[in-house]
């Protein structure tokens, strides 16, 4: 795991199609990652063993991602203290709306920082991550300066007449 400066963990196989969201992110901005498969409710000991090792072995940003009753994110919070993001799959008849609110109603102490439900929430999952690692590497800081301004010429550019 050298080297890996973010996790990604998904409650699921299922969840893979929004996780790579993240992934493909993360390695556009040419960051190392680890994806796993682990349940909080599957997997309980192996997600804690996994998580409470995380720092030891260098990364510093954890992204879950898990459906339904989406307790990933809380469960690597409380045993870590790395930040955290969750985000929320609509893999349920709720179109994931009972993982959001898993995901954002964390107890005081066992903080997680939710983002959008699916796809969308994946890739600023991994956005975010990058403006947490960017506060010590001015390398981070100018990719996504230059990412901030591709995204605003993208905008400028439409002509709807």
């Amino acid at each position: 795991m050298n080297n890996i400066k973010v996790a990604i963990i998904m409650g699921s196989k299922s969840d893979l199609p929004v996780m790579e969201e993240a992934a493909g992110v993360l390695k556009d901005f040419k960051i190392s990652y680890e994806m796993k498969v682990l349940s909080a409710h599957r997997t309980p000991k192996e997600t804690v063993k996994y998580v409470e090792g995380l720092r030891d072995n260098g990364v510093q940003v954890i992204i879950c991602g898990a459906g339904v009753s989406a307790a990933l994110a809380g469960t690597a919070a409380a045993h870590t203290t790395l930040p955290v993001i969750g985000v929320p799959i609509d893999s349920s008849s709720l179109k994931g709306m009972d993982a959001l609110l898993s995901t954002v109603q964390m107890p005081p102490g066992v903080p997680v920082g939710a983002m959008a439900i699916g796809k969308m929430g994946a890739k600023n999952s991994a956005l975010y991550a990058l403006r947490i690692l960017s506060l010590n590497d001015p390398k981070i800081v100018k990719s996504l300066e230059q990412y901030n301004e591709e995204q605003k010429k993208k905008i400028l550019e439409i002509n709807l007449s």
